[in-house]
């Protein structure tokens, strides 16, 4: 359920494109992303760092591709958002105590007893991750059309997400288990 709620904007703007083109996907994209927002604060009664500063990056990027009237603008919001994300990742790698990914999956997983060493590994990769992320989505922004360029944001950047993720769940399982063996 989680899942879908991260994804709807990306969803809303995907549908709109297709329909409406990427002028129209922008407004609404900024719309979702703001109701997103909202419905955060209203719900769990405090701001989602992330999603405003998602909203903040769509706001400036997709206020410039209407503004300009040219969509390389919202084509660059994936790249900073990845790269914001890669440099707050490696931030906490160099300069906590807690790698931000250890902050972010222990309150899920039942079993703490993951060495540190692994969590900084995790930090590390998915800071290379988001990193390579953004990079192919500016490769992809400049050197395909806009409607490849969405397929990819949606179908593309989701399915790389969910594919790290589940390596992320499989590699973290062996040491749960190995842990909850001692």
């Amino acid at each position: 359920m989680q899942l879908f709620y991260e994804i709807f904007p990306v969803f809303l703007f995907f549908l709109t494109f297709k329909f409406f083109g990427i002028y129209a996907a922008t407004v609404v994209g900024i719309a979702a992303t703001f109701f997103q927002v909202i419905i955060s604060r209203l719900w769990q009664g405090k701001w989602d760092k992330k999603q405003l500063i998602t909203l903040a990056v769509f706001l400036v990027f997709g206020g410039m591709t209407l503004y300009f009237h040219d969509p390389i603008f919202v084509k660059w919001k994936p790249t900073v958002i990845f790269w914001l994300f890669a440099l707050s990742i490696l931030f906490t790698h160099f300069f906590m105590q807690k790698p931000l990914i250890q902050r972010l999956m222990e309150n899920m997983l039942q079993n703490k007893g993951i060495p540190l060493s692994i969590w900084k590994k995790l930090n590390l990769v998915w800071a290379l991750f988001f990193a390579v992320l953004g990079s192919i989505n500016l490769y992809v922004a400049y050197y395909y059309s806009n409607d490849i360029w969405v397929n990819f944001k949606f179908y593309g950047v989701s399915s790389a997400l969910f594919i790290f993720s589940l390596f992320q769940a499989l590699y973290l399982s062996r040491f749960m288990v190995e842990s909850s063996d001692k």
